[in-house]
């Protein structure tokens, strides 16, 4: 049983990869999001095709185009192939893996790094565009064990890997299968590098990879992103270090009618931004990035994020908040794009200005951020004076109503089982009701404001207000006055009373002496299940 979440640095787990899982059944009130359908099985499995060897200095995109479905391209480890390399449309089944000779030091299932950059081939843009991209329809692609670099000198790039433009009109030229295993994706550590994978197509993934150094300075930027493409997509055990976004679906209009990126697998992730970008740290090095957040939906649809560590957040492009789950029409175009059925769960998340924003509808949208599940994480350090924002453990918002909605604030929102240490409100809400508010078992604090609502007060008037036909109920709001919330809640006055097995130690488990130990619903413990949420993140911070 591991003690400290902050002690949880753990060796490589294997990845057992799952296919074709169907989705968790609702509860019984039918709030619960919905899991993905499908998830990617990328499970490498060597070709039987041909061998074509690439040395160093050769043509590799005459290769690239030579090559048939089971081929290998097997290029010359510590070798730079610098050009602008375009994936071609192949006919037939099967998939063409690109790789360096030998995969010694690069096993299944272990995050890769720079430390593996001298077993690795190396494929680099010397320009703005693209290291690789996808002819219209590319299909059947796996590159293992390549770094993909923008050359030393290029002021910029907006994308290395681009898996489709993010234009595409029609499906049909979207590329599909294609898989990063085991790469190092990275920009420069002073240049404006918009983003090192764009993922725009059908069953894409990025695994066991390592993506850094993507940062531009008032623009936003992210390690991986996607808008124009229906999935699914799998992300997972990766290491993603991005400036404005680590990781975002949405954020620009699917030029294709209807398109929601759906069924995203996410988990056992490393989601960080280097204390060296933030102004005024010790470490900044004298690039002021544009900074937002550390995951962010704008248009997707069935999403598991679970497993994952996500830290270091600050005020400064947004206001800090890690977590970012929205319904938005970017540039209203396309007024189908919705955030529905996000499962978050099993996640710590940590030294951040504020936890988590949940928005029911921006602008020009028609749909709203409906079922969005978080359970079972823990949320440390959010501190609005030390990370420079609210620290307020969730805020509700939404833009007014479209038309035949009655109320326009997140639907079928779920908050359960959760233990968070914050600065600021436990929920901030304004504008719009939302339906369907369950929030249950969690241990959160009250501080100033508690759980409070625009021209409202504290507690249950806010409930009542905001989020009619709330359930409210087994949790312990540290610091809160009992004859301002609902009847059977907990009020501890400080964390310490809460009687966590070893709270400055980072030991989050409720002690048997605790006063909430077996107090939640169905006698499980009020706050996270710590157990489960170690085991959940079990090496992904080294992968």
């Amino acid at each position: 049983m591991l003690g400290s979440l902050r002690s949880v640095l753990l060796g490589a787990t294997a990845l057992a990869a799952v296919s074709l899982v169907a989705a968790a059944p609702a509860s019984a009130d039918g709030t619960r999001a919905e899991l993905p359908r499908v998830f990617l099985d990328t499970h490498y499995v060597p070709p039987s095709g041909k061998i074509i060897r690439v040395q160093s200095g050769e043509d590799l995109q005459a290769a690239l185009d030579a090559a048939q479905p089971g081929d290998q391209l097997m290029l010359s480890p510590g070798a730079t192939y610098t050009g602008n390399f375009v994936l071609p449309k192949k006919t037939g089944e099967g998939t063409i893996v690109v790789r360096p000779r030998r995969l010694v030091g690069l096993p299944e299932g272990e995050r890769t790094g720079p430390q593996d950059a001298g077993a690795m081939a190396r494929i680099q843009t010397p320009n703005d565009l693209g290291a690789v991209t996808t002819a219209p329809g590319a299909h059947g692609w796996r590159f293992v064990g390549i770094e993909f670099a923008v050359a030393p000198g290029t002021p910029g790039n907006r994308g290395v890997v681009r898996l489709g433009n993010g234009d595409e009109t029609r499906v049909r030229d979207l590329p599909t299968d294609i898989v990063l295993d085991r790469c190092w994706v990275h920009g420069t550590a002073t240049g404006n590098d918009r983003r090192g994978v764009a993922l725009n197509g059908i069953r894409l993934a990025v695994v066991d990879s390592y993506v850094s150094d993507f940062h531009e300075i008032g623009v936003d930027s992210q390690a991986i992103a996607g808008w124009n493409g229906p999935g699914p997509f799998k992300i997972v055990n990766n290491y993603l270090e991005g400036a404005a976004e680590n990781l975002m679906f949405g954020g620009a209009d699917s030029a294709i009618p209807n398109i929601v990126p759906s069924d995203i697998e996410i988990r056992h992730n490393h989601f960080y931004k280097p204390l060296s970008w933030r102004v005024g740290d010790p470490t900044y090095a004298g690039k002021h990035w544009s900074v937002k957040n550390l995951f962010e939906l704008k248009n997707a649809r069935r999403v598991l994020v679970e497993g994952n560590v996500l830290e270091n957040n600050w005020g400064d492009a947004q206001t800090g908040y890690a977590v970012l789950l929205k319904s938005a029409n970017q540039d209203g175009a396309a007024p189908w794009s919705r955030t529905e059925d996000v499962t978050f769960r099993n996640n710590l998340v940590r030294d951040a200005g504020g936890a988590l924003v949940v928005v029911g509808r921006d602008p020009h949208t028609e749909g709203l951020t409906k079922r969005v599940t978080i359970e079972n994480n823990v949320f440390e350090d959010i501190n609005q004076q030390k990370w420079k924002g609210t620290g307020i453990f969730l805020l509700v918002v939404s833009s007014p109503a479209p038309s035949g909605y009655t109320s326009a604030g997140p639907q079928d929102l779920v908050v359960d089982h959760n233990t968070a240490f914050h600065t600021g409100s436990t929920i901030s809400v304004d504008n719009y009701p939302s339906r369907g508010f369950v929030f249950n078992n969690n241990i959160v604090a009250n501080n100033i404001w508690g759980v409070k609502g625009s021209d409202s007060t504290t507690g249950t008037p806010t409930l009542e207000t905001f989020f009619p036909g709330y359930r409210f109920m087994r949790n312990a709001i540290v610091g809160g006055k009992a004859s301002l919330y609902p009847p059977d809640n907990f009020f501890p006055p400080t964390y310490d009373a809460v009687g966590f097995v070893d709270r400055a130690g980072g030991d989050y488990h409720l002690a048997p002496g605790s006063p909430l130990a077996g107090m939640g619903q169905g006698g499980t413990d009020v706050g996270a299940d710590i157990d489960a949420l170690a085991t959940a993140i079990e090496g992904a911070i080294d992968g």
